[in-house]
């Protein structure tokens, strides 16, 4: 097969859907290596990076890069014009992976993934901007697509209520899996606690954004402490998000501005270490496509306290505790449990391992490749007014 592969949120400071594309293709080209693969640095105008593929390069037999363009008008203007499968040399598949979607495939088999439908929910969560480009991506995908790859059952059942007129039976649930291929590797210690102890913090991983919840988590943490729980402190792990500009404010207010550590943006390295020594993951998210964080901690063994919302119950599976992200009170009193049962702590971490284990991007990625053979061999979707 020609496959035609969206890698343009694969750069450096990527997030979940950059993790998803870069990780999906590497595990293709190792299993499947006498495909031919095009990876497209830039793929339309939602998302683009003028420094891919520098920042990340790919390197094997029969894989090369389709058009780089430096400037989003021009990119705008290839994508979205007649003629694309032509000028991409008619690769069998296309694939998107950053929300933006063609509408002018003629010939070559569309496949879109659709990762969450978060920035609909609730307007909150996100900016203005990055609420539309989003919702017309998706939008257009249910008019062009000839197949969806939902990254979750919660994710498919939201695209298909969302949009009832898709097929069901042309939307495949692919896991995505960790970004860390050795779960053996001891991770570094980030410069920020080079004070504090091995499992002696409780950690939490996630852009701060208000649909991480982090405003609830600090409120729990704050109740938690105020009910004399060890005073372990709270390390929040990731880079500044939107509209969270009050909250160093915030932890002010609550009192807790010297227990909180933030890390900022950290390297995997810093990370597989938070994610070892801590006392337990914390992953109160309001809603997620996957939850990506969860399943990582639990690949090194971090008990987990996490949300009910959405997709994380699929992920953590029965290896976690599972709390309602705004349940604040519950959140406190899970945390001094805990802090209160080291024996359940450590069984919580033995369970993680082994629920991590059901993930694994080389059966992703098989997953994949069988949906690309049955797109080839099936006509492309009619799409009736």
């Amino acid at each position: 097969m020609h496959i035609g592969f969206d890698i343009s949120q694969t750069g450096t400071g990527k997030a979940g859907c950059g993790y998803f594309a870069h990780s999906m293709v590497r595990a293709m080209i190792d299993i499947a290596p006498q495909h031919r693969y095009a990876l497209y640095p830039s793929f339309g105008d939602f998302y683009f990076d003028t420094l891919m593929p520098i920042r990340n390069p790919y390197s094997a037999q029969n894989t090369r890069y389709g058009p780089r363009h430096l400037l989003r008008r021009t990119a705008r203007k290839f994508w979205s014009g007649d003629g694309v499968d032509a000028s991409l040399g008619y690769p069998d598949v296309i694939h998107s992976n950053n929300f933006w979607s063609p509408v002018r495939i003629a010939s070559s088999r569309f496949i879109y993934t659709f990762y969450d439908m978060g920035f609909a929910i609730d307007p909150s969560w996100t900016t203005e901007v990055n609420r539309l480009g989003c919702f017309e991506g998706v939008f257009r995908s249910a008019i062009a697509a000839d197949w969806i790859v939902a990254i979750s059952d919660a994710s498919r059942t939201s695209y298909l209520n969302t949009f009832p007129h898709f097929p069901g039976d042309r939307v495949r649930v692919i896991y995505p899996c960790s970004r860390f291929a050795d779960s053996s590797a001891p991770g570094k210690r980030p410069k920020a606690l080079h004070e504090v102890p091995s499992g002696g913090f409780w950690l939490s991983v996630g852009t701060v954004e208000p649909r991480k919840n982090q405003r609830r988590l600090v409120q729990a943490y704050a109740r938690y402490l105020a009910s004399g729980g060890a005073p372990m402190p709270l390390v929040l792990a990731g880079g500044k998000g939107w509209l969270m500009d009050d909250f160093q404010t915030h932890l002010a207010e609550l009192g807790i501005q010297d227990q909180v550590v933030m890390t900022g943006y950290v390297s995997d390295a810093e990370l597989i270490w938070l994610y070892r020594n801590c006392y337990a993951n914390l992953y109160p998210s309001l809603f997620e496509g996957f939850g990506l964080p969860v399943l990582e901690g639990m690949q090194f063994g971090a008990p987990t306290i996490t949300t009910t919302s959405s997709s994380v119950p699929e992920v953590a599976g029965d290896a976690a505790i599972l709390v309602d992200p705004k349940d604040i009170e519950g959140w406190a009193q899970t945390m001094l449990h805990l802090a209160a049962n080291r024996n359940e702590r450590d069984a919580l971490g033995v369970a993680s391992v082994k629920q991590a284990k059901r993930f694994d991007w080389q059966r992703s990625a098989a997953e994949l490749l069988q949906l690309y053979e049955v797109a080839v061999a099936s006509p492309k979707r009619q799409v009736t007014a």
